[in-house]
């Protein structure tokens, strides 16, 4: 799902818009997640598959890998980035600096031309093969700049060592001309055989209703509802070595796919792609019921954003009840499906924004920053002092150790060597201290967040008082 706008929605005719947890200590996942547990040194790929590094960071450059929960990604744009073609060159030059700073994947907009032309966000795809180097919809470039540009940052990515993964609109079309359909009976947009690319050229015959049925899942924005029933619709899309889907990954080089609006959908689209095409993907199911997140993840056999976690952060953090993040979420069912986030371009709710991080970025899970929190609003040293700890204490599975409605501590702990870490997150307006049960006999830890000057020691029963500023946020593991 996506903002909609008017602009990116014109189509000659039609415009068409949308309890408290105690003190005891509680495993937030079963005994089944042990054989799951990942520390910096071990790799897991999106369907949960464990493969071997012998070290999650390159032996080239010493940075980190893209693996799902033990990656950070970034969502490299925002709504309305500036129009005018620079975007690519923009983000291009700040990948260096994300890469130190310890994040190993990025998350581009859709790339291709759209209906909207210059102005578009890509959300109204119209040429999948248009990256910027034809004359169509008003415009060479896109919003985004040129084909050259887009692929000189997609290398430069890698040169970084960092995945990039694609934004894919699947289930709607737009800027096609209008042709009499004689399954509706009217004329419909429908007609795309005079893309500019001449490649998966389409017509009424590819888009519902048609001859394999009058809908699917949902549609969108009043847009031309693409039929992945149509057998050449997924030739196309991820069959054929020179389709959409191997296109994008063979030649333009990206590494995954973030999936638009796949509620519109059937769940076996992503999974025949992901079988076909490869790659990392997660899917943009909007509902914060975790159970259906958890349905379609499995089905599609993909990653998914977790909007459970999302609504229950904003409840938690904004309505002064943290005891809510006892709650269940996606990242607590299969931590390596789930992709968890503050803010994106279509939703900013949380203004807790860096207690919400500070969440995200000590749990299970594959945390996404997003381009304006990091580049703009938020303070950028203490982003990238929890991406450090991420990427270095956040191992093993997770349990939570007190909560109330001001207070939430929670232990990672720790795996293969790796000693894990206690987070502490205090949404009161004044510093709280606790006592909690450590991993840690008798072991000098520290708040690698700097928040604490306390050096204190843990007990020969592994408890320790710790403490917490207010409307902040400590996390504690041995001083090493």
């Amino acid at each position: 799902m996506k903002k909609t706008h008017a602009s990116i929605y014109f189509v000659a005719v039609i415009a068409f818009l949308f309890y408290s947890c105690s003190q005891n200590e509680t495993d937030s996942v079963d005994a089944k997640a042990e054989s799951q547990q990942f520390k910096i040194i071990n790799v897991t790929n999106h369907d949960g598959k464990s493969f071997s590094t012998g070290d999650a960071k390159s032996s080239e450059t010493g940075k980190y890998v893209e693996n799902p929960g033990g990656g950070v990604m970034m969502q490299a744009f925002y709504w309305d980035v500036p129009a005018g073609g620079n975007w690519w060159n923009t983000v291009n030059g700040k990948l260096t600096d994300w890469s130190n700073a310890g994040i190993g994947s990025i998350w581009l907009p859709p790339a291709s031309k759209a209906q909207n032309g210059p102005l578009s966000m890509g959300y109204d795809p119209t040429d999948y093969f248009d990256f910027g180097d034809y004359n169509q919809n008003g415009t060479i470039e896109t919003r985004f700049g040129s084909k050259t540009e887009l692929v000189n940052l997609i290398t430069k990515a890698h040169a970084e060592n960092m995945k990039v993964y694609a934004d894919i609109v699947l289930n709607h079309n737009s800027g096609g001309q209008s042709e009499a359909n004689p399954f509706t009976g009217t004329n419909t947009w429908t007609n795309f055989t005079g893309i500019a690319s001449g490649k998966f050229k389409r017509t009424y015959n590819n888009f519902y209703k048609n001859s394999f049925g009058n809908n699917d899942e949902g549609f969108f924005g009043g847009f031309p509802d693409l039929c992945h029933a149509d057998p050449y619709v997924q030739d196309w899309l991820w069959i054929r070595a020179d389709g959409v889907g191997k296109y994008y990954k063979n030649t333009m080089k990206f590494d995954g796919w973030r999936f638009d609006y796949v509620k519109g959908f059937g769940p076996w689209v992503v999974n025949a792609w992901n079988a076909n095409v490869g790659g990392f993907s997660v899917g943009e199911y909007w509902d914060a019921n975790v159970n259906t997140l958890e349905w379609w993840a499995n089905n599609a056999n993909s990653s998914v954003f977790d909007f459970a976690c999302y609504y229950k952060m904003n409840d938690a953090f904004d309505g002064n009840n943290l005891a809510l993040l006892n709650d269940d979420m996606m990242w607590k069912r299969n931590p390596f499906k789930a992709v968890t986030f503050v803010t994106n371009h279509d939703t900013d709710e949380i203004s807790s924004k860096l207690l919400a991080y500070s969440y995200i970025l000590t749990h299970e899970g594959y945390p996404t920053l997003f381009y304006k929190d990091y580049e703009e609003t938020l303070d950028k040293n203490k982003l990238n002092n929890l991406i450090w700890i991420h990427n270095n204490k956040a191992t093993g599975n997770t349990s939570i150790l007190y909560s109330d409605n001001d207070e939430y501590v929670a232990r990672r702990n720790g795996y293969n060597g790796n000693p894990g870490l206690v987070v502490y997150i205090n949404n009161s307006t004044s510093w709280q201290e606790r006592w909690v049960e450590t991993n840690w006999a008798s072991t000098q830890i520290k708040d690698f967040t700097g928040n604490s000057s306390w050096y204190p020691t843990t007990q020969g029963d592994k408890w320790v008082k710790i403490q917490c500023p207010p409307k902040g946020y400590t996390v504690w593991s041995v001083n090493q």
